[in-house]
């Protein structure tokens, strides 16, 4: 199995996916941030082997409070899209031969997903009940991505038992 830990959270993926997180690739902290400046990145590339590819972008706001003033969903948007353009460049000019053949591997997939995994805390206030509503930031997310993903997903732990990876 694959697992992947982002902060508090761990992602277990069966075996036969190929799954890396994206954001810590050189070629996107070495060679493609100096390109593009202020590109952004998902954290998880994840293929299943039925050729769909998985964006997975992990928010945990448990323990501290979002403080960006971007909407999630404009910057999930452009996650996807960086990470999107970075995938190309590195099939063709990453360092790594692992991540150009993962690279190779997810433009060639059949289908793309695009996961918000978003963590709030369990005991919210009672001024701000839910800091960031999730079906705002779906609906959002919808529009701004549909021409790569027409059905986006914004889940937490407790909503993705329908997603094919565990969450601990």
């Amino acid at each position: 199995m694959a697992t992947l830990t982002e902060g508090k959270l761990r992602f277990t993926f069966a075996e036969d996916w190929t799954v890396s997180q994206y954001d810590d690739w050189g070629h996107y902290r070495n060679q493609f941030i100096k390109v593009c400046g202020s590109i952004k990145a998902v954290d998880v590339v994840a293929i299943e082997p039925n050729g769909c590819c998985w964006l997975l972008e992990i928010k945990d706001y448990r323990e501290h409070v979002r403080t960006k003033t971007i909407h999630l969903a404009d910057e999930m948007a452009e996650k996807v899209r960086d990470t999107l353009a970075g995938l190309v460049a590195a099939q063709f000019r990453a360092d790594d031969e692992s991540e150009k053949i993962a690279a190779k591997q997810a433009l060639r997939a059949t289908s793309l997903r695009v996961v918000l995994h978003l963590e709030q805390p369990t005991k919210p206030s009672k001024l701000f009940p839910r800091a960031i509503n999730p079906a705002t930031v779906l609906q959002r997310l919808r529009q701004l991505i549909k021409a790569i993903d027409p059905h986006p997903q914004v889940v937490e732990t407790a909503t993705s038992r329908n997603l094919p990876w565990t969450i601990h």
